[in-house]
């Protein structure tokens, strides 16, 4: 008989390992703890609107193609793919907008306007970011990162000072490049990482390549539809998903686990167990304290990236002046980061993103209106209560409608908003966070908690608390590198 697998957790890197190792022909069964599979990227539907709730770039496109072929497959046997063009908006103030072009030639023309001479210079910039694109994405992030040995390769270690591992992201950038707006966006990719771009190394400028280069993409109907085709792929290879089942502990006899119980007082025997879901939550709230790899002190010492406050906003009119895309970055860019990763808090005068679908899509919003995912990144581990919530929703909206010159508050028909609080129930989200740990140079590679348990030889994790990290692409990565761990076993 086959053996039996049990994956805790229906995201991208739980339905990846799933897909993985169903494919070797192992018995996979998922158990999702929500009644809407796909993680931080589920998605829910109000009042004719379609809203993506949680990750809203697609970028790396080669990755989930990557993904898909591994079974023989397509992105396109699953979704409809589209190139948005411009990638995205840059609002600096009002009727002070960028807007970045898919096309090279394009986008070399629009640095000479703000710049002149830094064409070139991108041409450099994007060229030392393409490398650290290629090593990153098909050496680095494929290892399992058991130890620094399986990095003591002369070909891996001479290429670490062209990596820039050593020098930061905002040191390297400067160097190219004086104009402020030019350097804001450059520096934005990294926002998101776990530090400020003066603490981040330079090697994250691989974020721009696939930003630039590699193109913004969108799949028609949402983000979801990646969940979806994954779904549908996992599901043709004979994984079962069995939602709303929450894991109340995984049941441990003589160092290896037997079964997985749920809150229903299910019980699903397992050969191995694969946790995707909160790598802290599975340790300290499934495991017994013999059986855990780290320590409480361990989790409190972490760095982690920002959480985030969101809003889910449904216009009963059409917007002028938005793209797919849009940054409004007419705040201090480097004051936000620091009352991200310094001095957490919550931001004075935050920068924030809103996404508008329905832009690209109008099957996202009903005839006529708008579709809004908003976004402030904040310190993780705030407090978090309605009044704040309003707060910054008043802050936004009127900020958006200054900096684009238009009434949006009264066109408001749907709204809701999510944050700390929620990722912690959603997700058992370690301090609310949103994006896993900070890939910081002591939290990289070998350095982030390992996807193998040491007490319990047939317990695995996977996701964005292990490597490679936090994101999309690097999640789906994650599950891969999990299932050829377990083949070895």
């Amino acid at each position: 008989m086959a053996k039996k697998i049990v994956v805790i957790g229906a995201g991208f890197s739980g339905l990846s390992a799933a897909c993985h190792l169903a494919a070797e022909g192992f018995d996979v069964t998922v158990l999702e703890k929500n009644t809407v599979p796909g993680g931080r990227a589920r998605f829910f539907s109000e009042a004719g609107f379609v809203f993506d709730m949680g990750p809203s770039w697609y970028w790396m496109p080669d990755v989930f193609d990557q993904f898909f072929e591994r079974f023989g497959k397509k992105t396109a046997d699953y979704y409809n793919l589209v190139r948005l063009d411009p990638s995205y908006a840059v609002h600096f103030g009002p009727g002070d907008k960028m807007e970045l072009p898919a096309g090279m030639a394009e986008l070399e023309a629009l640095f000479e306007r703000y710049e002149p001479g830094s064409s070139a210079k991108l041409r450099k910039f994007l060229s030392e970011a393409s490398y650290k694109y290629q090593v990153g994405m098909k050496e680095f992030v494929q290892k399992p990162s058991h130890s620094i040995w399986e990095f003591a390769d002369w070909r891996i270690l001479t290429s670490l000072f062209r990596l820039q591992m050593f020098t930061s992201m905002s040191r390297h950038v400067r160097q190219l490049f004086r104009n402020e707006k030019l350097i804001k966006l450059l520096e934005f990719p990294v926002l998101f990482l776990g530090a400020t771009p003066q603490k981040t190394p330079a090697l994250y400028s691989l974020m721009n390549y696939a930003d630039m280069a590699l193109g913004t993409w969108y799949p028609m109907g949402g983000m979801y539809k990646i969940v979806e085709g994954m779904l549908t792929l996992a599901q043709e290879l004979g994984v079962r998903v069995e939602l709303g089942k929450e894991v109340r502990q995984i049941r441990i006899q003589n160092g290896r686990a037997q079964s997985v119980q749920t809150t229903d007082n299910s019980e699903f025997p397992a050969d191995v167990v694969v946790g995707a879901a909160d790598y802290q939550h599975i340790e300290t709230r499934l495991l017994g304290v013999g059986e855990r790899n780290y320590s409480d002190q361990y989790w409190a010492s972490r760095t982690m990236a920002p959480s985030c406050l969101l809003f889910y906003v449904g216009l009963n009119k059409r917007l002028t002046g938005l793209r797919h895309h849009n940054l409004f970055f007419d705040e201090d860019f480097g004051r936000h980061a620091q009352e991200i990763y310094e001095s957490p808090q919550w931001p004075e005068k935050p920068l924030f993103y809103v996404c508008a679908p329905s832009v690209t899509d109008p099957s996202v919003a009903p005839d006529g209106h708008e579709n809004l995912f908003i976004l402030i990144p904040v310190a993780p581990c705030l407090e978090d209560t309605p009044e704040i919530r309003e707060h910054y929703y008043q802050l936004v909206m009127q900020r958006l409608e200054r900096l684009t010159g238009q009434s949006v508050l009264p066109a408001v028909c749907y709204k809701r908003s999510y944050a700390h609080a929620d990722f912690v129930v959603d997700y058992h989200a370690f301090k609310g966070n949103a994006y896993g740990l900070a890939n910081t140079l002591l939290q990289t590679a070998f350095l982030k908690p390992k996807l193998r348990n040491k007490h319990v030889s047939n317990l695995f994790y996977t996701g964005q608390l292990t490597v490679p990290g936090p994101g999309v692409p690097p999640s789906l990565i994650s599950g891969q590198v999990v299932a050829r761990e377990i083949l070895k076993t």
